[in-house]
C-alpha cells in the first residue's frame, strides 16, 4: 500500500466574521492524518465544525492559516480553480442533501463530475453506477430514483473518478436506518475496492458503530463548543 498519507493536517485554523464585528474561530486543529486506505468516522454533534472541517480538506472553503495534504498534494496555498479541479481529479464528496442536477439522469449526473477533472468519461460512469447497484437505473432522473437511490447515485459520483479519499458529510441524515446502513457499508467496501481513506462526519449512533476507527472532534479541536458562536 502507498506510504503516503491519503489526509494529513497541520494546524488548521478556521474562523469566520462574527454578527457584532471581529471573527470567531470554530477550527483550531494541530494534526489529523489518515492513512491510505483508512476508514475513520468523525464524531460530534451537529453545529461544532464537522462540515467546516470537510470542506476544508475538499478546498471548498481555505483555511486562515495551516496546511491540508491529500495524497501528497497541497491543497491549501492553491487558486479557487485549481483547488475545483483537483477535488474533482483527487477527491470523492458526499453531501447529505444529494445535490443532484434534476433536469440530468443518473448518468449524466455521475459524468458531470468527472467533467471538471479529466473530462466525462461516460464508461467510468456507468462502472460507478453499477458499483452501487444502480446501472440500471442509469438513465432516469431523480425524482424517478426513491430517496436512497439518490443518495447512492451520489454516492457513485464521488466514487467515478476513484478518488485517495473519500469524504462524507452526515451521507445518511435524510434516510431511514436501512437505507442509511446500506449507503455506509457501499462506502466502506468502495473504499476497500478502492484503497482509497474514507472520513465520514457524523452524529448517527448506527454510522459510528459501523467503524472501528471512531474519531471525536472535540478531541481535535481545540476551540471548545462554549466558544463558538455559529
Amino acid at each position: 500500500m502507498d506510504p503516503t498519507p491519503a489526509l494529513s493536517i497541520l494546524d488548521l485554523v478556521k474562523s469566520f466574521p462574527a454578527p457584532a464585528g471581529g471573527r470567531v474561530e470554530v477550527l483550531r486543529v494541530p494534526g489529523l492524518e489518515l492513512k491510505a486506505g483508512q476508514q475513520v468516522a468523525l464524531r460530534g454533534e451537529s453545529g461544532l465544525g464537522k462540515t467546516t472541517l470537510l470542506h476544508l480538506v475538499a478546498g471548498i472553503l481555505e483555511p486562515d492559516s495551516g496546511q491540508v495534504v491529500v495524497g501528497g498534494t497541497p491543497v491549501t496555498g492553491r487558486s479557487e480553480a485549481q483547488r475545483d479541479r483537483f477535488r474533482a481529479e483527487r477527491l470523492g464528496y458526499i453531501f447529505q442533501t444529494f445535490n443532484l442536477l434534476q433536469g440530468l439522469t443518473a448518468l449524466e449526473n455521475v459524468v458531470l463530475g468527472l467533467a471538471f477533472g479529466k473530462g466525462a468519461d461516460r464508461a467510468a460512469g456507468l462502472e460507478a453506477l453499477e458499483r452501487v447497484g444502480l446501472a440500471h437505473r442509469a438513465h432516469y432522473f431523480p425524482r424517478q430514483l426513491s430517496t436512497g437511490q439518490q443518495q447512492r447515485v451520489a454516492v457513485a459520483r464521488a466514487l467515478a473518478n476513484r478518488p485517495c479519499l473519500i469524504l462524507a458529510d452526515e451521507p445518511t441524515g435524510n434516510l431511514d436506518a436501512a437505507h442509511g446502513r446500506k449507503v455506509i457499508d457501499l462506502l466502506r467496501q468502495a473504499s476497500a475496492d478502492l484503497g482509497s481513506a474514507l472520513l465520514v462526519a457524523s452524529h448517527d449512533p448506527q454510522v459510528l458503530e459501523a467503524f472501528e476507527d471512531v474519531l471525536d472532534l472535540a478531541r481535535i479541536n481545540q476551540v471548545r463548543p462554549h466558544e463558538e458562536e455559529l
